[in-house]
């Protein structure tokens, strides 16, 4: 028997990969935005964190 046979016979599973999908897109989504609207200093202090002692 394929996995897929196991996948299809839980209940609800289309609900669980719509809303993983959705996740993962709003958590990319805030990620982009977050890395564009991020000033240019805020970045190269970040860089500087593991060198700074």
């Amino acid at each position: 028997m394929k996995f897929i046979n196991y996948i299809e016979k839980v209940s609800g599973v289309d609900i669980m990969g719509i809303v993983s999908l959705v996740g993962f897109f709003l958590f990319f989504l805030v990620m982009v935005t977050w890395v564009f609207k991020t000033r240019k200093k805020k970045f190269q202090e970040i860089s500087r964190i593991p060198l700074d002692n």
